[in-house]
């Protein structure tokens, strides 16, 4: 005779859960909307407004504080996506660049200066 067996199962439970949202958060979609939906607790995550930069009217870069609180990596963090901007130019656009770079550069900073004052607590 064999000793009994037993295996777990994942379920998903469907129930609403309430969580605190940091003040940063720019907000969730209404609780009845496929947005809002998280199958696992490390699915929740908070996102600040997105910043967008862009380059004679395309995206380079788009940046945006976020948390998943309940994940593996539950820190706040700066969240930082690529565009697909790819163009060849002239040395008057390739300057133009540069500088729009550099102004990015700063709107960068400024943002890493608001993420470091949120994790020193300063800006609760």
């Amino acid at each position: 005779m064999t000793e009994p067996r037993t295996v777990v199962i994942p379920l998903l439970v469907i129930q609403p859960l309430e969580i605190p949202e940091p003040h940063w958060c720019a907000g969730h979609p209404a609780i009845d909307s496929p947005e809002a939906r998280a199958e696992f607790r490390a699915d929740i995550d908070h996102s600040g407004p997105e910043h967008h930069f862009d380059f004679r009217g395309e995206r380079l870069w788009t940046a945006m504080l976020t948390q998943a609180p309940h994940s593996s990596d539950p820190h706040l963090r700066v969240f930082v996506e690529q565009g697909h901007y790819a163009r060849s130019l002239d040395p008057v656009g390739l300057y133009d660049l540069a500088a729009t770079l550099d102004a990015h550069a700063d709107r960068l900073r400024e943002i890493a200066d608001q993420l470091a004052t949120i994790l020193d607590g300063e800006d609760q």
